[in-house]
Parts: structure tokens; C-alpha cells; sequence
């Protein structure tokens, strides 16, 4: 394991490169709390730092709940990191509030100049269109709108991308919002049809690797109707680039469900490396902890991602040698 804590669960995660150091930030809740699954509703957000992706040193946490009442007082969920302009960072989170017993998601921004302090900024930066996204008020158990992932495109348009559910069935959505500077945001709506395949995706990213763009997100069996146990993981597909259509029901999958919310990284050499946290253990048992960096490329046929190096549980069943 490259990173994991005694005292807390560590999942999921986002990484910042600064051009001397990559940055790991990570949700994390403590283990006090007995039931893994009581982690989600404490969480917040910690930071660690490395010069390799495998050697990592915490340094002081990036977000926690801001004091009541607030659309982030229960807790502080996944987003990303990314540099503006002007040099400094910003850092989009989801936050949970108490008010409506977490059942509402939305995404807030914090902004920094070192990646170490960060600014809060008090309020929900961007919230579900009800034009094109289903919401608790218009009837839904709970509004879908996490796991904020921001990425700019040739022209300089800044996208942010969701997960969501659509106005049609249970069927996930890729949510789409888009800016000039990063601060005004337009939510327009979902760049994917309703997936027939997955009720979520999750911790959406884009990546270029070699030069084509591949989007990634997580799903697990329990979340994919009729899909038989262990179906899930990490998954990929292809896209023509930021802000592009993208087609969730052709997804493959890059590992099984022992890992979740898969990310791409450039080490210093140039070279990417896919790295994950272990979801499950041998037994089934939540594990957490940010995975070793592993190699990863386009599959042959240019369909999905495949990993190099890694146990043979951790790959889909489809693609173990036997």
C-alpha cells in the first residue's frame, strides 16, 4: 500500500501536481467509528504529499464540515484540484449538510496559493439543474451531484463534470457544467444518455494517454441492475476530449471491485501510472488505502485501459490468464 492511516479509513482521492511535488488529497473518517459504512457521513478531506506517487508524507488536512449551518456541515466528499490563471489552485468538493440529513449534494470551491491553506468560500458554488437532472425536491430519495471533476479543453473553456442522475429512470448520467474563469459556471445538460447499464458513475476523470482522451469512473455490481456479484470496478471508455459526448454503456472494465475510484498519473520520467484505493480485501471486507502506482495503456483493440503488474484479483475476470 503507497498510502494508508492507522487511526482513519482512507478512500477516495484526488491528485495536484505543482512541479515539484504531487499532492495527494483524500477522504478520510475514523476507524473509532467501528462500521466502515459510517465513514461517508464523517467525512473529511486530508492532504499528503510525495516526490514518486509511492512515497507519501501527511501534512496538515485541506477541508473539513464548516460549522452549522452550512451546505457542507455533515461532511466533505470528493472533488478535484486544478490551477487557475492567476497561478493559485482551486480545490471543488461536495459537501453533505446536516439540515437535509446528507440527501442533498452539491459542490463548493475553496482556493489556495500553496495547496497547503485553503480558502473556503461559504457557499454551494453549483447545485442540480432540475431542468435536466433529477432532485430530492422534484421527488427523488436524494440529489445526485458529486465527485466534481474540472478539466480545460483547447480553447480554454473550463468543464466540470458530475455524477448525476437524469430526468428518465435510474439510469446515470454524466453531468456537465462549464466556465471561463473557473468561479461563474453554467450547468448545461448531461453529456451521456441515461446509462442502461449503470444507476451511477462515479468519481468521474478525464485523461489524455498517448494522445486520445479516455473518461474513467467507478461502479459497483450492487449498482448495475441485473449484473451478477463482483461485476463491477473501476471502468474507462473513450472520448473525444473535454466537454465531448460520451457513451457510459460502452465502458470496460479496468479492474474488479478490490479497487475503486481509479486515477491517471504522470510520473516525473513522463510515463503514466494508474493508481486506485483497495476496496475489498480477500475476504470481502473493506480495506481502504491509496494502491502502489501501477502501469496502465490502451488496451489492443483501443477500447479500454488495461493494467501491468498487479495482482490477479485485482484485474476484471474477463482479462485474468489462467
Amino acid at each position: 500500500m503507497a498510502f494508508d492511516l492507522a487511526d482513519d479509513w482512507v478512500w477516495d482521492f484526488w491528485l495536484a501536481d505543482d512541479g515539484a511535488a504531487h499532492h495527494l488529497f483524500f477522504l478520510k473518517a475514523p476507524r473509532s467509528l467501528g462500521d466502515p459504512e459510517l465513514r461517508h457521513r464523517n467525512a473529511s478531506t486530508g492532504h499528503a504529499v510525495s516526490t514518486d506517487l509511492r512515497s507519501w508524507t501527511r501534512v496538515a488536512d485541506a477541508l473539513d464540515p464548516q460549522p452549522s449551518p452550512a451546505f457542507d456541515d455533515l461532511a466533505t466528499w470528493t472533488g478535484c484540484v486544478v490551477r487557475a490563471d492567476d497561478g493559485s489552485w482551486r480545490l471543488f468538493s461536495t459537501g453533505l449538510s446536516r439540515a437535509e440529513d446528507g440527501m442533498v449534494q452539491r459542490v463548493g470551491v475553496s482556493s489556495s496559493d500553496d495547496l497547503v491553506t485553503w480558502k473556503r468560500e461559504a457557499g454551494p458554488l453549483l447545485e442540480a439543474d432540475p431542468q435536466w437532472y433529477s432532485t430530492r425536491p422534484a421527488g427523488a430519495a436524494e440529489t445526485h451531484w458529486r465527485d466534481p471533476w474540472v478539466c480545460r479543453d483547447a480553447t480554454g473553456l473550463w468543464h466540470l463534470y458530475a455524477t448525476a442522475r437524469g430526468l428518465e429512470g435510474d439510469g446515470a448520467v454524466v453531468a456537465h457544467a462549464v466556465s471561463e474563469d473557473l468561479w461563474s459556471w453554467e450547468v448545461r445538460p448531461p453529456l451521456s444518455p441515461p446509462s442502461t447499464r449503470f444507476t451511477w458513475a462515479e468519481v468521474i476523470s478525464l485523461h489524455e494517454l498517448d494522445g486520445r482522451w479516455v473518461l474513467v469512473f467507478s461502479c459497483l455490481a450492487d449498482q448495475m441492475p441485473g449484473a451478477p456479484d463482483g461485476a463491477g470496478g473501476v471502468w474507462a471508455v473513450p472520448v473525444d476530449g473535454p466537454g465531448a459526448p460520451v457513451d457510459l454503456d460502452r465502458a470496460t472494465r479496468i479492474t474488479s471491485e478490490d479497487l475503486y475510484v481509479g486515477k491517471l498519473a504522470r510520473t516525473r520520467a513522463g510515463e503514466h501510472r494508474f493508481l486506485a484505493f483497495q476496496n475489498h480485501d480477500a475476504t470481502g471486507g473493506f480495506t481502504g488505502g491509496v494502491i502502489e502506482p501501477v502501469p496502465v495503456a490502451w488496451s489492443s483493440d483501443g477500447t479500454g485501459l488495461v493494467l501491468d503488474g498487479v495482482p490477479r484479483r485485482w484485474l476484471p475476470a474477463e482479462a485474468r490468464e489462467f
